[in-house]
């Protein structure tokens, strides 16, 4: 199979890429860093250098392909981040369209069923729906839980204030998900032949808020280390002081505030989707460790 993996090679392409070469794929993996192309080459893949807003350049790079993994990078500039992400997704579908690709798996996340009231997640709502409209391809929506790696921002508030917290509760129940086991459900997903929209959770772990300080905190040795509940206003100031542009911020406070009130989480819970990933709390606590 002819395989186009966007997302260059981070936590997931990276990985994804690997998998897919291995099996025996022809892979070409879309960067908009021209710097990536040697080390795109060297994993036995092709690089297609290009902004994933260019609807010209993906139509030319998906031509011909039999498969797609869209991933659609969230807009870190700090203004219009919904409508920017929104126009990146829109250009993904109308290559889609236009370059005849049959199979796509999407990369989507926990509380993309709601138009509202999910942070930067309405992002991938509104791309789901255009994806969901287009005829003749089946589409795979991979909506994947609470990244692991997000916890590494907290690392300066562990350091500094010897906390660990958001605008949720400790008594939260977390899905969360390692990004090798997205890739793995990725490859999966790409290699298997489907039809029509389907919705697949990607979850490695469902754990309360206090749970994760507590399994951080033994692993870089701070088992005390306690989970702290902000109010929206202290974690909107906190995350602005750290630097983060406001808009980004008060997208992060919402995310956190739909968390809390459940209806995030609650499409995956009323799904009964199995918890497949295989990197649990205790494994990633390891890496974090490591990290820390």
């Amino acid at each position: 199979m002819k395989i186009i993996i966007s997302g260059s090679l981070g936590n997931i392409g990276k990985p994804l890429t690997k998998i897919i070469i291995a099996a025996g794929h022809d892979v070409t993996v879309i960067s908009s860093n021209v710097n990536r192309k040697a080390a795109i080459e060297d994993l036995g893949a092709h690089a297609a250098i290009g902004s994933v807003s260019d609807v010209a350049f993906l139509k030319e790079t998906f031509t011909g392909t039999d498969a797609v993994f869209a991933m659609t990078p969230p807009n870190m500039g700090g203004s219009n981040v919904i409508r920017n992400t929104t126009d990146a997704g829109q250009a993904f579908a109308t290559a889609i369209n236009e370059a005849g690709v049959k199979r796509v798996v999407m990369l989507s996340s926990i509380g993309a069923d709601l138009p509202v009231g999910n942070g930067p997640i309405a992002g991938l709502y509104n791309i789901e729906n255009l994806y969901d409209a287009l005829d003749d391809v089946a589409v795979t929506f991979l909506r994947a839980g609470f990244f692991y790696t997000n916890l590494y921002n907290d690392v300066p508030l562990i350091k500094g204030a010897g906390i660990i917290g958001a605008n949720y509760p400790a008594d939260l129940s977390m899905p969360l998900v390692h990004p090798v086991d997205i890739a793995e459900a990725a490859a999966e997903e790409l290699q298997k032949t489907s039809i029509g929209k389907n919705i697949r959770y990607i979850i490695s772990d469902v754990r309360k808020a206090n749970e994760i300080a507590k399994v951080l905190g033994t692993a870089i040795g701070k088992p005390e280390l306690p989970w702290v509940e902000f109010t929206d206003e202290q974690s909107l100031q906190g995350m602005i002081q750290a630097g983060l542009p406001e808009e980004f911020a008060g997208l992060y406070t919402e995310m956190g505030t739909g968390l809390r009130s459940g209806k995030i989480t609650n499409d995956f819970h009323k799904s009964n989707s199995p918890v497949t990933g295989q990197v649990k709390l205790e494994a990633f606590a390891k890496e974090f460790a490591e990290k820390f």
